[in-house]
């Protein structure tokens, strides 16, 4: 049984009607896949500050933590991967133009039409926030035995 959960914060980036995701780079399963602007958590930070740092860090935009607007929660467990917590926040404004800052991590950012996103190509868990989105759903389980 895992001892703690890590959280870890997404950020949804949208402007007319698109969504930006970043391609990520990794030496996982993951690697190629589209995910969200994201991190985790860090000791003594507060959730909004976090997601304020991982857009800036990953792709330089600023973001005013009145900005975030929390819209969904999931609880994930994986084999073989830390427990965590991963809070959604749709950002309603930023400054700045998104660019790829941590190439060693993401292959290149691309905007998508809402309506047309790579579903086959996002990794699951963002890719349940995303919907969550665009359903009004607050709260999900993934990996959970029910």
């Amino acid at each position: 049984m895992t001892d703690r959960h890590v959280v870890d914060v997404h950020v949804l980036l949208i402007r007319a009607d698109q969504l930006l995701l970043s391609k990520r780079r990794s030496d996982d399963e993951f690697d190629g896949l589209w995910h969200l602007p994201a991190g985790k958590l860090e000791a003594g930070e507060s959730v909004a500050a976090a997601a304020v740092r991982e857009a800036h860090e990953e792709i330089g935009i600023v973001i005013d933590p009145a900005d975030l607007r929390l819209f969904h929660t999931a609880h994930v467990i994986s084999s073989g991967r830390e427990a965590r917590l991963g809070l959604f926040f749709e950002v309603a404004r930023w400054t700045g133009d998104p660019t790829n800052r941590e190439p060693d991590k993401s292959y290149e950012l691309r905007w998508f039409a809402l309506d047309a996103l790579p579903e086959d190509s996002i990794i699951r868990y963002p890719l349940a926030g995303i919907r969550a989105f665009s359903t009004g759903s607050t709260y999900s389980e993934r990996g959970w035995h029910r």
